[in-house]
């Protein structure tokens, strides 16, 4: 009976996973360069509206990478997928995906945008050279919550990049183990 049993709970957990992700797979339909970039000037707009500090820390970034749409979705199993737009000078230099994988205690999906401002020639490098920006390696990140956004002057901006997650939708119960993957994509 326990074999029955473990065999049982693997197949909802592969069950589970195959689920999360083809959630995920449905959602993430590429679009188009016109529509990621305006998706990406809208959600920037939004981000300024609901956050202020953003504003400021665009005017001193050395690249911005926006990405509206973030889809999450996951039960023990999940993942997430987003495409999003960097620009330098207020051009568009590129286009990229942020990727990720996780298990653990997790229920449930939502939605959400991001945005990492790049505040140095270094992390901008970085992520042009690199074949995919691992968040938590390379050049440090630093995940903003409105207060902390709030205290940030010329004098206290140290760090490489600054997060702002924002619009979140959805319900997401989660401890989990998680990376997140960002790389360049043609578009």
């Amino acid at each position: 009976m326990n074999t029955t049993r473990r065999a049982f709970h693997k197949a909802i957990l592969v069950a589970t996973a195959a689920l999360s992700l083809g959630a995920l797979s449905f959602e993430a339909v590429a679009a188009s360069a016109e529509d990621l970039n305006k998706d990406a000037a809208q959600a920037l707009q939004t981000l300024y509206k609901t956050n202020p500090a953003a504003e400021g820390l665009a005017k001193r970034a050395k690249g911005i990478l926006v990405f509206p749409k973030i889809i999450k979705a996951g039960l023990v199993f999940g993942g997430s997928y987003g495409e999003g737009v960097l620009t330098k000078n207020s051009e568009v230099a590129g286009y990229y995906n942020s990727v990720s994988a996780s298990w653990g205690w997790q229920a449930g999906a939502e939605s959400y945008g991001y945005v990492v401002f790049l505040m140095s020639d270094k992390a901008v490098k970085y992520l042009d050279k690199s074949k995919g920006w691992e968040i938590g390696s390379g050049p440090s990140v630093v995940v903003m919550n409105e207060g902390a956004a709030k205290n940030l002057t010329s004098s206290t901006l140290k760090d490489d990049a600054y997060a702002f997650i924002f619009d979140q939708q959805g319900l997401m119960a989660s401890l989990s183990i998680e990376g997140t993957k960002i790389s360049r994509i043609q578009r």
